[in-house]
């Protein structure tokens, strides 16, 4: 080395110098970034894994183009692709959900509703504003609701405190019901002002005796709420019919467990079904007795696989009269489910909305209960076309879950059974929920339902009809094989011998 000139050994010390400066620079911009990175709240991600979270934004950003090439395309993944969540996400962050140079939707694709469009559309001072529905008409307080799209049923102990709290905030600004799902009201419910749907699992979270039976006094207290709007006494749900809900042990932290009324750091496994009753006459009991003791609305949800019992229930109605009819029935779809199920039955048991919805409208319209049981429509509805498509089939609510999970920064990342969900929405690890700001994602939840409301209107006025609920299966066109379409009006949603003289474009009851 000493042999090197001395003009060389300058420039040796100049690189080392540099390269000294260069790596002390780096690292105080890595210490920057920590800092600043824990210290924001927009990004779930970069607040709990501060640097490293950054790598994420730059390979969303450069799989724009890589993607083509080498990974799935828009449309290819499941249960959600890319296309749909970016949607959402540009909807929650206030941008319009609007997208540049054309569709990569295939229009061809068997089962693909398309909207038919009118040569005069709604102009915009002719729009009617969408009017509150009534609910439970019987009941002594029956409930206006005010929106036809709200927030389904998830439980808290699914969903983290923050995640309660943020939608419960979001849909008291956008003026939607939140559904407690099965696991009870929580304070965190309450915390935003919202309207309450109080859903009763199997197990009766929240409403039940220490043997697990349902509590008379726990339902009037619930009742008193006045942000509580009605009760939904769940039969089934889409992920996993026929089995009760699934709570893993490290989810049933000490409040989880007095909310719900259960033993702490213990598995919770709600039986597969009510043990109460065992038929339909002893389900419209059930719902009688909740409907007298609370005062409010009582409908049920289920997802629908067979379905003669549907017009067995409309037949026991028909025999007992009116009054003691459902107020509601929430349709869930075979392949709905925030959370974590069976694969064998979230893969292969119960009917999509798409096929069950029309067929359960068809028995209700058929025996004339249309008007007197709301219809509320659950199951992967989370954007514009699929929300009107459900009202246009007969739909008078859409319930949606998954959706606003994405609006509160959910990536499916596929983890929400395992308490370690990296945006903070299904998991009770303190540090992870940290990344879920409050304040930043309640605005993001309410941006999403006023989006999604405002591109359902889009849809109605070019259809010809002044608000969503003037939708008729007249309006929509459904792909068949060879890429033509079927007008839904021409479609025979019930098997052959059946519903054949069912009407085929319902009218929306007042």
């Amino acid at each position: 080395m000493s042999m090197l000139p001395a003009w060389a050994m300058q420039a040796i010390n100049i690189l080392t110098q540099g390269f000294i400066l260069a790596l002390g620079l780096a690292v105080l911009a890595i210490a920057a970034m920590y800092v600043a990175d824990i210290a924001q709240t927009r990004d779930a991600i970069r607040r709990n894994y501060p640097v490293v979270g950054r790598f994420r934004s730059l390979f969303t950003t450069l799989g724009e183009f890589f993607r083509q090439y080498f990974f799935a395309m828009d449309r290819e993944e499941l249960p959600f692709n890319r296309a749909e969540r970016d949607w959402v996400y540009r909807s929650a962050r206030g941008e319009g959900g609007v997208v540049p140079f054309g569709s990569t939707k295939p229009l061809d694709k068997v089962g693909t509703a398309i909207f038919v469009n009118t040569p005069f559309p709604v102009l915009d001072d002719q729009a009617a504003e969408t009017r509150p529905l009534r609910i439970g008409p019987h009941a002594r307080q029956p409930y206006d609701a005010p929106s036809f799209f709200n927030i389904s049923g998830m439980s808290y102990g699914a969903l983290s405190k923050p995640a309660v709290r943020a939608l419960s905030k979001g849909a008291a600004k956008a003026n939607i019901w939140m559904n407690t799902g099965e696991g009870g009201l929580s304070p965190m419910h309450l915390e935003g002002g919202c309207d309450i749907v109080f859903q009763i699992g199997t197990a009766k979270y929240g409403v039940r005796n220490v043997d697990g039976s349902l509590s008379d006094d726990r339902l009037r207290d619930m009742a008193e709420i006045d942000q509580v709007k009605m009760f939904e006494l769940k039969l089934s749900q889409g992920a996993k019919p026929g089995k009760g809900g699934i709570l893993p042990a490290e989810k049933v932290t000490a409040d989880i467990a007095e909310i719900r009324g259960i033993p702490a750091g213990q598995a919770s496994i709600s039986p597969n079904r009510h043990p109460e009753f065992d038929d339909i006459d002893g389900l419209l009991d059930m719902i009688g007795h909740i409907r007298e003791v609370t005062g409010k609305p009582v409908g049920f949800k289920a997802v629908i696989g067979s379905y003669g019992w549907i017009e067995d229930l409309c037949e026991a109605v028909t025999r007992r009269g009116v009054e003691s009819a459902p107020d509601f029935f929430t349709i869930d779809s075979g392949d709905g489910g925030t959370g974590a199920a069976p694969m064998a039955l979230m893969d292969n048991v119960g009917l999509p909305v798409r096929e069950s919805l029309p067929i359960a409208v068809e028995i209700l319209d058929r025996y004339g209960l249309r008007g007197r049981i709301r219809v509320i429509a659950s199951g992967k509805l989370l954007l514009p076309g699929a929300a009107a498509w459900a009202l246009a089939a007969g739909a008078d609510f859409i319930q949606c879950g998954r959706g606003f999970m994405f609006s509160l920064g959910c990536i499916q990342a596929m983890r929400c059974h395992k308490n370690t969900c990296p945006t903070g929405v299904t998991t009770h690890n303190p540090r992870l929920q940290r990344g879920l700001v409050v304040a930043e994602k309640y605005e993001r939840v309410a941006e999403y339902a006023d989006t999604v409301r405002k591109h359902v209107e889009m849809i109605a006025h070019s259809c010809g009809v002044a608000e969503p609920r003037q939708l008729r299966r007249k309006h929509v066109r459904i792909v068949q094989e060879h890429g033509r379409s079927l007008p839904m009006t021409a479609m025979d949603f019930m098997p052959p011998g059946e519903g054949r003289n069912a009407p085929r474009d319902l009218p929306t009851q007042p």
